[in-house]
């Protein structure tokens, strides 16, 4: 077997370590492709080193430049090196262009796409990462699938239950690995040793990025009031190149930087980055994986928006939507610093990612799909046959395979009086609305 691993950003990198050690560790052929989406001294073969993952065989050096070129770019580097590699299945993570790129050719060569974090959704359509997870999702042949929220996303959109492996999030796994490894090399960056962050009280790293906030002067005034008056807190805001323009273009940047209590410094690395938020009190951030590296490593995270497509974070405690709202902010961050109670309540939230076994689930999967020949894509030989969606109430002890099999169905989604389940092969659906397709 042969697996290809389609990487564009340094989050993509940091995620797929993990799924990267294990393919290596079981002996599988293993082909890494980056399409150079974002090139800078932390995407070149040292970022590779320091996570210690092999660096890429190919590096298609796209480089920036609109949605439409950056994407046509990659497809058209992507093709030649699939085409060349012939790899049984394509693996591609989260939501960005890479992601469309990557699983947009790979689906027309008719090889198997498999969506690592497959099933988050924002339902906002605004999102240029909203457009690309859900095109990625409808060229997949496997969805690897954080959380069982995510998967009743991809089940309410007709997706069969039976191409979805709930793994939990590489993030886990990529946390606990890269962690040990940043406390082996301590601090490499000047401006966090310079700080003394190993001897600093309440900490709050802050990061700011998304052009809903950085280019809403309103929005993100409201954001710098706030932090002006949490001055119990020493706020470490590694900013963006492109906020701080934008900031200086607004004439706040250096109202914000004569702050005493906050520190701005340029950005860091990962493995830096990464010990500063295990040692931070409070996280604010509008970042979508730093929601997931916060509840994994038990330090409650303010999110400065209005919607995110990691709600788990939200509902298991660890996560607060805030917006740009400066009362919402301050109220909120007041409680964690204050109330002893609320802020063990969020460090000790349980994490709806999983355990740190996301890479050996998703491997085990691949393998499996692998030795069932359930990877060859070949276009259909028999007749389809016609089906009826229906929906039901099961008074009956049975489970999910002993109705499928009797009804010759497939199951799309269960509701079980209170909220709505995965249906996993041996769950109990008596008492349970079933929705499924008979096939006739």
């Amino acid at each position: 077997m042969k697996i290809a691993v389609v990487l564009g950003t340094r989050p993509e990198i940091i995620k797929m370590a993990p799924i990267i050690d294990e393919i290596i560790k079981r002996g599988i052929d293993l082909t890494i492709l980056h399409t150079g989406q974002h090139y800078d001294k932390e995407m070149s073969d040292n970022f590779f080193r320091d996570l210690e993952i092999p660096a890429p065989d190919y590096n298609i050096r796209v480089g920036s430049g609109s949605h439409a070129k950056q994407t046509a770019l990659m497809m058209d580097g992507i093709e030649e090196v699939l085409m060349d590699e012939k790899p049984d299945i394509v693996l591609v993570q989260g939501d960005t262009n890479a992601v469309l790129a990557g699983s947009l050719v790979a689906s027309k060569l008719h090889i198997a796409v498999g969506h690592v974090e497959a099933g988050l959704r924002s339902f906002d359509m605004t999102m240029p990462e909203e457009v690309n997870r859900r095109v990625c999702d409808v060229t997949s042949t496997m969805y690897f699938v954080p959380t069982e929220q995510s998967a009743i996303n991809l089940l309410a959109e007709g997706y069969s239950r039976k191409n979805l492996f709930i793994t939990g999030n590489t993030v886990v796994d990529a946390c606990f690995r890269h962690l040990e490894i940043a406390k082996k090399r301590g601090f490499d960056e000047e401006s966090l040793a310079d700080l003394d962050i190993d001897n600093m009280d309440n900490i709050l790293t802050l990061t700011m990025h998304r052009a809903e906030n950085v280019d809403d002067k309103s929005r993100v005034g409201n954001i710098i009031d706030a932090l002006k008056e949490l001055s119990d807190m020493n706020i470490i805001f590694p900013i963006h190149p492109r906020t701080k323009k934008t900031l200086q273009g607004f004439g706040l940047f250096d109202e914000l930087n004569n702050l005493n209590h906050v520190h701005i410094i340029k950005p860091v690395g990962y493995l830096d980055f990464l010990q500063l938020t295990s040692k931070s009190t409070l996280i604010l951030t509008d970042s979508g994986g730093l929601q997931e590296e916060a509840i994994t490593l038990n330090v409650p995270a303010l999110t400065l928006r209005y919607n995110t497509e990691r709600p788990e974070t939200v509902s298991a405690g660890g996560n607060i939507l805030v917006g740009s709202d400066k009362d919402v902010i301050l109220e909120n961050a007041n409680k964690i610093l204050n109330d002893k109670e609320f802020a063990e309540k969020m460090k000790n939230a349980p994490n709806p990612y999983g355990q740190g076994d996301s890479a050996k689930l998703t491997v085990d999967a691949i393998q499996k799909y692998y030795d069932d020949g359930l990877l060859d894509i070949r276009a259909p030989e028999n007749i389809m046959s016609s089906f009826e969606r229906k929906m039901t109430s099961v008074d009956e002890d049975i489970t999910v395979n002993e109705f499928e099999d009797r009804n010759n169905a497939s199951i799309h989604m269960l509701f079980d009086g209170e909220k709505m389940r995965f249906p996993v092969d041996n769950l109990k659906l008596k008492g349970m609305c079933v929705t499924y397709d008979e096939y006739k």
